[in-house]
């Protein structure tokens, strides 16, 4: 008898032990996992099998044998594919795909050269359990079924498929108390439930977010209100206006991360005109400034610089909220009578920034059409950065003054490719060729803003404007922890992870004279209000998360939006408490009320976005303020 019951189902045995394992092996060689305990690595082996018996099991119910084969073979192709995209995509984003993501199609076509290469050949490992199916299916005859013994057989089955599920999530719970709560962390739900049903999990969360909007009611702005109204940081009356009548300048500086700051590669400066600009009596700068961005990268900047709000942990705003309503910084600056526009020399649909600049009340977007773009002046993702400075430049005389121009620069990006006519410095010699192309592409960067500075200064705008500069998100990657240990002489922890996440901001004013280095924690969160501030436009009363920069009452806490934090004393990191001077681990209590913060802040920025809180505003007779006081 159990001869014939193995005969039966040896393909659906196969395909679920062959599966199996080829997910498991994927998880240790393409995934940077960090595993702390023997159970944290057992829950990692089983966590494939709840979803496998499940999906595999629906073959039960298949009398046809080939129908039944068919249909294994499909969920084989369908599992290798989700392990090799996943695969794929963490190499580039060091996190796992979400459903929005994957709709995000017309980004695909620009981001195809980044994909490419991240693509390995030993990826082919992932179509392993496809080809030990087929070839299960064509050498190990089977028949139909539809007996007795297959009712009772499923029961057992299935009951044994949900107690399996059930000891999984009860070990994950033991090992990480709330995870289906406090989500933050993809790589967390995929070490304890597994990626078959963290995909599963996140459809469940897209589903709850549509909801959210659909019965929202505008009660809970008033909520948050109230949080953001206790924690209004009032302008330091010296900076206030400042900038007021001026143009307003802001330049994304792609990639550019910190660390490259005044530092050498090789006895190479990378970035001697920033350098200058750090030591420069017109320019604040702004040493200890992290970038908060997610899935979104450079259009999570976009939105954070204009609306302090986070990104989203799923997705990008910028596709899935580009029919909210927002109070943008653009819209602020335009009701103050500045033209806005945004200058990026690319495709005007990625990131759909076409639909997206119009719901921040962007007057004008200049997007690859006003540029002259061809191969002379073009790599990797478009037109060089020194060229389209110049360009930008030219169409800023035609503005009408004050202007508020958002810069997005493009060519320090990922894979981080130059012609040689444009290579300043040689190579780095780590066994990272990202790293090692990426001192180049960086000095090129800086090569071009100091073009730009000075074609303001020749065209005169320069005197009449202010410059903010920042690094939009990261450019290396935990995935090259071990050239970065390299280039910095120290093995990377979780603690470097966190503070490898600083990138660097610029304040530049024209004749202030005053400017410094400013060594107070800081992030992308706070840029809206201080800007506003700059121009001497009060944000009391608006629903912003961030607060001015040079307020006395600005607090030195940066949350990031996977639930990591920096303050001035402390850094979180995989859940892990570090003293941040040290860089030691220390007590947890000393960040377990950040803990919380950073939850509830994340949750009330996702509550407005989800919501679309904002277009209940006008709406709300009761203030914040009035309706605390009852």
């Amino acid at each position: 008898m159990k001869k014939v019951a193995w005969k039966k189902h040896s393909v659906l045995i196969i395909a679920i032990i062959a599966t199996w394992i080829t997910t498991y092996v994927g998880y240790l060689t393409s995934f940077n996992l960090k595993i702390e305990n023997v159970m944290q690595q057992f829950i990692l082996f089983m966590n494939p099998l709840s979803f496998l018996l499940l999906i595999y099991g629906i073959a039960l119910f298949i009398k046809n044998a080939k129908k039944r084969n068919i249909y294994i073979l499909s969920i084989s192709i369908i599992t290798s594919i989700i392990m090799f995209s996943n695969a794929v995509f963490y190499r580039f984003f060091n996190d796992f795909i979400t459903l929005p993501v994957l709709f995000q199609t017309s980004n695909f076509r620009d981001l195809s050269s980044s994909v490419t290469t991240n693509m390995h050949l030993l990826d082919v490992f992932f179509f392993t359990d496809v080809i030990i199916i087929a070839l299960a299916i064509r050498y190990i005859p089977q028949g139909d079924h539809n007996d007795i013994r297959s009712k009772i057989g499923r029961k057992l089955y299935f009951v044994a498929t949900a107690a399996i599920l059930m000891i999984n999530l009860g070990l994950a719970e033991m090992e990480r108390p709330q995870l289906l709560t406090r989500s933050f962390d993809r790589e967390l739900l995929v070490k304890n439930i597994g990626t078959y049903n963290y995909h599963i999990y996140d459809l469940f969360i897209q589903s709850k977010t549509h909801a959210q909007r659909a019965l929202a009611d505008g009660s809970e702005l008033v909520e948050v209100g109230n949080y953001i109204n206790a924690n209004y940081a009032a302008p330091d009356p010296e900076m206030y206006g400042i900038a007021k009548g001026r143009n307003v300048i802001t330049v994304s500086l792609e990639s550019l991360q910190n660390f490259v700051i005044n530092n050498e590669m090789n006895g190479n400066e990378i970035t001697p005109f920033l350098n200058e600009l750090t030591r420069d009596p017109d320019t604040f700068y702004f040493s200890e400034f992290y970038h908060q961005t997610g899935l979104g990268k450079t259009s999570d900047s976009e939105f954070i610089l204009e609306n302090s709000l986070f990104g989203k942990s799923d997705s990008a705003v910028f596709f899935t909220n580009s029919g909210n309503t927002f109070d943008s910084l653009s819209e602020r600056l335009g009701e103050n009578g500045y033209y806005t526009n945004v200058m990026h020399a690319n495709n005007r649909s990625f990131w759909n920034r076409d639909i997206m600049y119009g719901a921040l009340g962007t007057e004008k977007f200049y997007d690859v059409e006003s540029y002259d773009v061809d191969e002379s002046n073009s790599v990797g993702w478009g037109l060089k950065d020194k060229p389209y400075f110049d360009q930008s430049v030219e169409i800023m005389k035609g503005m009408p003054k004050p202007f508020y121009s958002r810069m997005i620069t493009l060519t320090n990006h990922h894979p981080f490719t130059l012609g040689e006519e444009d290579i300043s410095i040689p190579e780095y010699d780590s066994n990272s060729n990202t790293l090692n192309r990426y001192f180049q592409t960086v000095r090129y960067m800086d090569e071009a803003v100091k073009l730009f500075f000075d074609d303001l200064k020749a065209s005169g705008l320069y005197d009449n404007s202010i410059i903010i500069m920042y690094g939009d998100h990261y450019g290396i990657s935990e995935n090259h922890n071990k050239a970065m240990g390299m280039y910095l002489d120290k093995e990377i922890t979780p603690y470097d992870n966190a503070t490898l996440q600083k990138v660097p901001l610029y304040i530049h004013i024209p004749g202030y004279g005053k400017g410094h280095e400013v060594k107070e924690v800081a992030g992308q969160i706070d840029l809206r209000p201080t800007i506003l501030h700059l121009a001497g436009i009060d944000t009391k009363g608006d629903m912003q998360m961030g607060a001015d920069l040079f307020s006395p009452d600005h607090e030195q806490f940066v949350p990031f939006r996977d639930g990591r934090f920096v303050t001035d004393k402390n850094v979180y990191a995989k859940e892990v408490c570090y003293d941040s001077e040290t860089g030691e681990e220390t007590d947890s209590a000393e960040c377990e009320p950040f803990i919380e913060r950073t939850a509830t802040e994340l949750g009330y920025s996702d509550l407005i976005i989800n919501g679309d809180l904002l277009r209940f505003k006008e709406k709300n007779e009761v203030s914040p303020e009035k309706d605390a006081s009852k």
